[in-house]
């Protein structure tokens, strides 16, 4: 090695720099930024939710420095699939991208975004303008060659000596402008792009997928000990078939203890013959896993199961944790419970009321890991006896993390098994237990009847980030809740929420039969039921005057038969000029199925008023006349422009469902409707 020269110095001058040792050469950072990606939930934490067969459309901000033409590509896959498939983003206003994909099984699918700059449509966009403005393009379609000889290089089909072709064209001489900008020169190009300088959003997103059950559908709870044993149930199956609905929720079917059994009323001590509260469970018979034997045995459950499978009818259970004093966990595994300081378990309360029957579970018990595997053991062995459904009593009252690790577990073995949140607590709860896992959630619409109160909360639920993640199921009334508007509204009262129930929401549910049977006698002061089934046995009678039974079957089959009704997010509230009417359309993404619904909410009195139809975003010409077709009553009319006037008496019917229908042309110049 030569020594290096002496620095050399003299008058003004400065020593020389040394020379700086070689770097690797590494390609400069990615110049695309993705940001704002669509939907996401909690930073990438938490799965948006589908059914099978539906899209995700996912948006993200796509931009760089300058003016560079740009290309992004959504990707997909089912988790644990080791390839990626992969549509192009459109590009939107404002740098905004989308695409959509469709998830096609039962699980979870992962998505992300991937963008880059693109350089040929870059050259090409440039070329053009030249060319416009006459200038010498000579130099940009020798550019031009060098990028298509690129995409060549990185093609392996027939593209590639097509390619290569048409590299050679743009470098030698003659008219080869038009070539270069040829369409599909430019399609073969981005068949075979330059990734190698990609940006990648920094985080894999999930879609959970259900199946459709779980976001559409009308669910009917009924106290099985009040209608016999499991046989009888059985019996009851068409009657509940008969009124459309898919879904048969059972409190609670398991032994009940007898310790501080609570009586009639909820009565603090029984009295002979009472059969306590379904949610008090166990017994010397067994716990939750066990049945009342009362009811039948495990072998008549199981055989109700698929009778009413047979009746297109699915059996959701009460997943309810918690024991009464009598329960096996209690001496097997007291450390399992809270204890008070003088060693006696504590019992639950809600100040003032006490529940003396009830002992909540520890779950910060330092057992907590052998608890966590009991309860999901319980769930499987319902699964196995054929359950995919299950309502869950209080879930706001046990851990996240809790519920978070069940449902994974248990939809890790059994994809198609859903759980409904019955959580009637602060929304930020209600939320994140949706978001851990819950595929349905009870709501506030029991508590919403003005229209102010309508319009506020289904626009949160269908048209705010909240409808990725959050499917309300909106019960009208349930053991627990006999709203005061259904106390003194009489017979229509019934009807009015039943359409807004039905029409609103893609899964709804009653409590019956005192629901069709306008039972509206509630306890002084309360919304709780007189005689409530939840401390006694009712025996209804199903034929007596007046039931709804009729009424719900058709506008259950007027959900059935619109798939308008089947989702929550294509829903849009109309002006009316009467506050005491509310109305809105629901549509399908394609528009082929359009519903109009008008409701009165004075169950009293007759309303009118004039209803504006949003005409642009229906594809309805304001000087064509229109057909609307009231499902309900079977009645016709003839609309012309956006404003018509709406009449209803709640002694008739308190709602309008409306199918629009447009007006076609025939070849002989004939009018008609479909």
């Amino acid at each position: 090695m030569r020594d290096a020269a002496p620095p050399r110095h003299g008058t003004g001058s400065r020593p020389a720099r040394e020379r700086a040792p070689e770097r690797p050469t590494t390609p400069p950072p990615a110049r695309v930024v993705i940001e704002g990606v669509a939907p996401e939930i909690g930073a990438g934490r938490f799965p948006v939710k589908r059914v099978v067969r539906d899209t995700v459309t996912v948006g993200a901000d796509v931009f760089a420095e300058g003016h560079d033409r740009l290309a992004a590509v959504l990707r997909f896959r089912r988790a644990g699939e080791a390839d990626w498939r992969e549509v192009p983003m459109e590009p939107r206003e404002n740098d905004r991208w989308e695409a959509t994909f469709t998830v096609e099984q039962l699980g979870t699918y992962e998505y992300t975004v991937h963008a880059w700059v693109d350089h040929f449509a870059s050259w090409r966009s440039a070329l053009a303008k030249k060319r416009d403005a006459g200038l010498d393009l000579a130099s940009e379609l020798l550019e031009g060659a060098a990028l298509v000889r690129r995409a060549a290089e990185r093609a392996d089909d027939a593209d590639r000596p097509w390619l290569l072709d048409e590299a050679k064209a743009l470098a030698g001489s003659g008219p080869a402008a038009a070539r270069a900008l040829a369409p599909e020169l430019a399609t073969r190009v981005a068949r075979h792009p330059d990734r190698s300088r990609e940006s990648r959003y920094d985080r894999v997103l999930r879609v959970d997928v259900d199946r459709e059950r779980a976001a559409f559908g009308a669910w009917y709870e009924m106290f099985p000990r009040s209608v016999g044993t499991f046989a009888d149930v059985e019996r009851r199956l068409p009657y509940v078939a008969e009124m459309g609905f898919d879904v048969l929720y059972l409190p609670p079917i398991h032994p009940i203890g007898q310790t501080h059994r609570k009586g009639r009323n909820n009565a603090p001590a029984a009295t002979a013959g009472d059969p306590g509260s379904p949610w008090a469970i166990g017994a010397a018979e067994g716990g939750h896993d066990a049945v009342h034997p009362d009811l039948g045995t495990v072998a008549d459950f199981t055989r109700l199961v698929a009778t009413a499978r047979s009746h297109g009818i699915e059996i959701a259970l009460d997943l309810a944790f918690q024991s009464s004093p009598d329960h096996p966990w209690v001496k097997a595994h007291p450390e399992w419970f809270r204890h008070r300081p003088d060693g006696t378990i504590q019992y639950a309360e809600n100040p003032p009321k006490k529940y003396e029957d009830i002992y909540p579970l520890d779950f910060e018990s330092a057992d907590w890991r052998a608890l966590w595997d009991e309860l999901l053991r319980v769930v499987l062995v319902w699964v196995e006896r054929g359950v995919r459904i299950f309502r869950v009593d209080n879930p706001h009252t046990k851990p996240f993390a809790f519920w978070e690790w069940l449902i994974h577990e248990v939809r890790a073995r059994h994809p198609d098994v859903f759980f409904l949140a019955e959580a009637f607590t602060r929304p930020k709860v209600m939320r994140y237990l949706a978001k851990v896992g819950f595929s349905q959630s009870y709501t506030y619409f029991t508590w919403r009847n003005t229209k102010a109160e309508l319009m506020e909360y289904f626009t949160e639920l269908t048209a705010t980030p909240v409808r990725e993640y959050f499917r309300p199921n909106l019960f009208v009334n349930t053991p627990d809740i006999l709203h005061e508007y259904l106390q003194v509204g009489g017979r229509a009262a019934f009807q009015i929420r039943l359409v807004l129930a039905a029409t609103l929401g893609a899964t709804y549910g009653i409590y019956g039969p005192p629901f069709e049977l306008c039972e509206a006698r509630a306890r002084a002061g309360s919304e709780e039921y007189e005689a409530s089934e939840k401390y006694e046995v009712r025996r209804w009678d199903l034929e007596q005057p007046g039931s709804l039974r009729a009424f719900i079957a058709r506008v259950n089959d007027i959900r059935r038969t619109n798939p308008a009704f089947r989702a929550n997010d294509r829903l849009r509230f109309c002006p009316v000029d009467n506050d005491r009417l509310v109305a809105y359309v629901k549509t399908t993404p394609d528009g082929d199925d359009q519903m109009l619904v008008v409701v009165t909410l004075d169950p009293h009195h007759p309303q009118s008023g004039w209803v504006e139809l949003p005409l642009d975003a229906l594809g309805l010409d304001a000087r064509e006349p229109f057909q609307v077709h009231d499902l309900l009553s079977d009645a016709r009319y003839l609309w012309n422009g956006p404003r018509s006037y709406v009449a209803l008496d709640p002694a008739v019917v308190p709602a309008h469902v409306f199918h629009l229908r447009r007006r076609l042309r025939t070849e002989r110049d004939f009018d008609y409707f479909l």
